[in-house]
């Protein structure tokens, strides 16, 4: 099977108009208005009590380098944006030792509360400064962006026991993949995706527990996804099948009476009980990259409608029947119970709507090129 062998037939006029309900149908435009309530000139608070600040708990990189990703995937970011780009990029640099790797907690007196480590919080930025490197609003943001992934890539083989590795890596991965994508054969960004590739594995041969890890835990859709993405900028087909499948099966297995019912903030293994709760807006947010990227690997219609599964879970399609978008201040609840939801909007579930939504209009164009 060659990466080809996924690529679609041309749709039907029929099945392109079911492309259009499925992708455009009551779906809103994202907001950044609360992203900028929860900004300053330093970087992005971290938790709210409802819409307002928690301005005591301060900054950490891994919610700058959600808030810096979301900014550059905008087609035509406003001028107050790209401000916010700049200073999101300021913090990060801020935060990079380039011998140690970032820190990740900054206090609302400015200064770090850790040390530089190569944890999690790394591969985040690593993803961030290359999704800046590739689709950055400026030059001045790009080229420094480029500068700077370079330099965090090299702080892989420092990743310890203190990181989910494969989450890490796989984090990592994302921002390599732009790079690739901005510069073909770009050797950092290659490497970093063959790495990952080793550390996340090949399934599993149980198919009933094909997964990597003996637990899904947070984040879990990155790991098939950064499959994916090594296999398409590595040409490895073997790579490509690897991440397809995972994803597939994560996918089915979040699946409940034709809505996503995703992995809640504790884990889940066989034997679990389903639904699960406190379910958190940045599993709805994983699945929706996820799944763009493999439709765009492979034109496979299934694919869309994860990620409309994602969009909807925002929406109150979801095992409660609760929306969790606040149409007053375009803010994200920060989770999801049996018949509640947690009304904080902190800025890691705002952001997780911002992406979806994102997702949710650049699919909008789909029917329109597939004609």
């Amino acid at each position: 099977m060659t990466i080809d062998d996924h690529l679609d037939t041309r749709p039907s006029d029929q099945e392109l108009q079911e492309l259009q309900r499925l992708l455009t149908g009551g779906v809103p435009e994202p907001s950044f208005a609360h992203l900028v309530r929860m900004s300053d000139d330093t970087g992005l608070f971290e938790h709210a009590r409802g819409p307002i600040p928690k301005r005591w708990h301060g900054y950490c990189v891994d919610d700058v380098t959600r808030g810096l990703i979301v900014i550059c995937r905008e087609p035509d970011p406003s001028d107050q944006l790209v401000r916010l780009a700049e200073i999101y990029l300021a913090f990060l640099l801020h935060a990079q030792d380039r011998e140690r790797g970032f820190h990740n907690r900054m206090g609302l007196d400015r200064v770090w509360h850790d040390e530089p480590e190569t944890g999690e919080w790394w591969g985040r930025g690593v993803w961030a400064l290359g999704t800046a490197a590739n689709r950055g609003p400026t030059p001045w943001i790009r080229a420094v962006a480029l500068e700077r992934f370079d330099d965090g890539a090299k702080l892989r083989a420092g990743l310890g026991p203190q990181s989910r590795l494969n989450h890490a890596m796989a984090y990592a991965a994302l921002g390599a993949a732009e790079v690739a994508e901005a510069h073909p054969g770009h050797p950092a960004a290659l490497s970093v995706l063959a790495d990952a590739a080793v550390t996340i594995g090949r399934p599993a041969p149980d198919p009933a527990w094909p997964w990597p890890e003996p637990r899904l835990e947070y984040g879990d859709p990155a790991l098939p996804e950064a499959l994916i993405a090594a296999g398409q900028h590595t040409g490895d087909e073997t790579l490509l099948r690897d991440g397809l499948g995972l994803l597939e099966w994560l996918l089915t297995l979040s699946t409940r009476d034709g809505h996503l019912s995703p992995t809640p903030a504790g884990g889940w293994s066989l034997g679990d009980p389903r639904p699960a709760y406190h379910q958190q807006p940045i599993e709805a947010a994983a699945y929706a990259d996820a799944c763009a990227r493999a439709y765009t690997a492979t034109r496979d219609r299934k694919w869309l409608t994860g990620v409309r599964m994602s969009v909807d879970w925002f929406l109150g399609v979801n095992d409660s029947g609760i929306p969790m978008i606040d149409d007053a201040t375009g803010g994200c609840f920060d989770g999801l119970g049996l018949d509640w939801r947690n009304p904080n909007q902190g800025a890691e579930s705002t952001i997780a709507l911002i992406s979806t939504l994102q997702h949710a209009r650049w699919l909008e164009r789909i029917p329109a090129e597939a004609a």
